[in-house]
C-alpha cells in the first residue's frame, strides 16, 4: 500500500460522513516490524505505520474471518471492515494488557461472529416469510373449531359456508393443502383465497356457539 493509498483510507475512516474507503491492497513485505510498535503509531496518526501494520497482519485477519465464516468473500469483507475499525480504535491499544496481534485478531473474531448472526437472522426473516407465505396459520378461530367441537358437528355447520368459502376450507382443513395449493386448486387469488378462509372459520365459530 502506498502512503497516498493509505491517507485516503483513513482519512475515510476516521470521518463519519466520508464515502466508504476503497478497498486495501497489500504491498510486499520486507523485515517485520513490530506490530505493537506500529499500532502505537498508528494511534498517533502515522499513516504509513498503519500501512506497514495492514500488510503485518491483514493475512491473519482474513484467515481468523475465513475459518469462522467459511467463505472466502465474506472473509475478504470483514477483513477490510476490521482493518479500518483498527484504525479507528488504535487509540484504544494498551500494550500492558496484550499484543497488538491479539488487539486485532480479537476484533477480527468478533466481527466475524457479528456477520454470522446477521446472516442466520436474514435466512431467519426470509424462512419466516416463506412460512407465512406457504403454511395456513392454526390461529385461535381454527383451534377453537378444531379443538372444541365435534367433526360431525363442524360438518353440519359448513352448509352455512357460501360455496367458496366451503371449498377453501373443505380443502385446506380436510385436505391439508396450504393457501398456495387452494388458490391453484381452485384458479383464485391467493389473497382471496386466504380471505374466504378466514371468513369462513369465523362463520364455523357463530355457528358452532364457540365463544370470541
Amino acid at each position: 500500500m502506498t502512503v497516498v493509498q493509505t491517507e485516503r483510507v483513513t482519512s475515510a475512516a476516521r470521518d463519519d460522513d466520508a464515502a466508504p474507503a476503497p478497498s486495501f491492497s497489500p504491498r510486499p513485505r520486507g523485515d517485520s516490524p513490530d506490530a505493537n510498535a506500529l499500532l502505537t503509531a498508528s494511534a498517533a496518526g502515522d499513516q504509513e505505520a498503519f500501512a506497514q501494520l495492514y500488510d503485518l497482519l491483514s493475512p491473519a485477519v482474513h484467515g481468523t474471518a475465513r475459518a469462522v465464516l467459511r467463505d472466502p468473500d465474506l472473509a475478504a469483507e470483514v477483513m477490510q471492515e476490521v482493518m479500518l475499525e483498527v484504525w479507528r480504535t488504535a487509540p484504544r491499544f494498551d500494550p500492558e494488557r496484550g499484543s497488538a496481534r491479539t488487539f486485532v485478531l480479537t476484533l477480527a473474531h468478533r466481527r466475524a461472529v457479528d456477520r454470522v448472526r446477521a446472516v442466520q437472522a436474514q435466512r431467519d426473516r426470509d424462512q419466516r416469510v416463506a412460512d407465512a407465505d406457504n403454511h395456513i396459520p392454526f390461529d385461535s378461530v381454527a383451534e377453537e373449531v378444531e379443538d372444541s367441537m365435534e367433526r360431525t358437528r363442524v360438518r353440519g355447520c359448513l352448509g352455512s359456508l357460501t360455496d367458496t368459502q366451503r371449498a377453501a376450507v373443505v380443502l385446506a382443513y380436510y385436505g391439508g393443502r396450504t393457501y398456495r395449493e387452494v388458490a391453484d386448486e381452485l384458479g383464485a387469488a391467493l389473497p382471496t383465497v386466504k380471505t374466504r378462509i378466514r371468513d369462513g372459520l369465523i362463520r364455523l365459530r357463530d355457528c358452532l356457539g364457540v365463544a370470541a
